[in-house]
């Protein structure tokens, strides 16, 4: 590979932009923002064949686009600093975690930034400092910028947001579902994180920029996922603040003899009835050329539409699982004893 800096194509309040910086700043690879502004962004989806972001510029002037091929990319050139874990079960949870964060996290995403007005002022000129003056949210506004730049937010809900809620099943009609269910995720992780710094241990992995760029991107940030947040508040914060801050986590490990954190267990029960219902009946619906599904996380039916995308990354960690040998497999069958979530990948 060439030697050189990194471009990060991207976006401040984006999750998977915000996943990525996690991840080059962990891995100390050196790196500066490129924002998609209005005079990039038609040669940056000419050049990734997307509209999505992010898109990791690199020193040979590859533009790859999908965090999901990304990461392992990085852990691979970056072997001093790795955040995929070798040993097999560790290395299996680091890609199932970062499955279900990736595709579960969205929903109360979305949810809290676009179908509250008061969090869609907010976030407009924030989108326009990127997109349209390429600076960082950061910096502080003028009072003609806010004024310049406030019809950005509305013109984003009607354009994206509303349709985006309404297509993931999480309009208005949701509010009472999505915030218990963020209360009960965020209650799962604390407990978890009052033992362990990181999800798999004391060093961060795949999955931990997963949770953490939602975090930083939506979590920490917007209005109303940060009044959500209540008790958990502090934890969510030192987390986020974990990741993306300036410590160094070469001399880090994951723990020893390929073991999982206990704490872990709560965790995937929690997914198991929330992600993995959601995802098996996406993905059934999907291969049946079905537009629209139904499914049930714990308060009553939801339905939204199909999404090819869930079955592409189930295949890409059941490839990971293949890789296992026999014992590898036994083992990993006890750390998800009483779940399904290792048949959702065999299948």
């Amino acid at each position: 590979m060439y030697r050189g800096d990194y471009g990060l194509v991207g976006a401040e309040l984006s999750m998977f932009s915000r996943k990525l910086e996690a991840q080059l700043r962990c891995q100390q690879i050196p790196w500066s923002w490129h924002f998609k502004t209005e005079e990039r962004a038609a040669d940056i989806e000419a050049r990734t064949g997307t509209h999505f972001i992010p898109a990791l510029l690199t020193p040979e002037k590859w533009m790859i686009h999908d965090t999901i091929a990304v990461g392992p990319l990085l852990n691979d050139r970056f072997k001093s600093m790795p955040v995929i874990p070798a040993t097999p079960t560790q290395r299996a949870c680091c890609f199932i975690l970062e499955d279900a964060f990736n595709h579960w996290l969205g929903r109360v995403c979305i949810h809290t930034r676009w179908c509250y007005p008061e969090n869609v002022a907010w976030v407009g000129p924030r989108f326009g400092a990127n997109r349209l003056l390429n600076r960082s949210i950061d910096e502080p506004f003028t009072e003609q910028e806010l004024k310049d730049l406030a019809p950005v937010g509305e013109f984003m809900y009607q354009s994206f947001g509303k349709n985006v809620c309404e297509y993931n099943g999480v309009g208005p009609e949701q509010a009472d579902a999505v915030h218990r269910d963020f209360s009960t995720m965020l209650s799962v992780l604390d407990t978890h994180f009052a033992h362990c710094p990181f999800l798999l241990g004391d060093r961060p992995c795949l999955a931990d920029f997963a949770l953490a760029g939602a975090c930083k991107a939506h979590f920490v940030t917007d209005p109303v996922p940060l009044a959500w947040l209540g008790d958990y508040r502090t934890v969510v914060m030192e987390y986020t603040a974990r990741l993306f801050g300036d410590d160094d986590y070469t001399d880090t490990s994951w723990l020893p003899a390929d073991a999982v954190p206990d704490t872990l267990d709560a965790v995937w029960r929690y997914l198991d009835a929330t992600y993995f219902a959601f995802a098996r009946a996406n993905i059934s619906a999907s291969v049946a050329g079905e537009k629209y599904y139904e499914y049930d996380f714990g308060y009553g039916a939801t339905r939204a539409r199909t999404q090819r995308r869930l079955n592409k990354a189930r295949l890409h960690v059941q490839d990971e699982l293949h890789q296992l040998d026999h014992n590898s497999h036994s083992e990993l069958e006890e750390v998800f004893t009483d779940t399904k979530i290792l048949e959702f990948y065999r299948d």
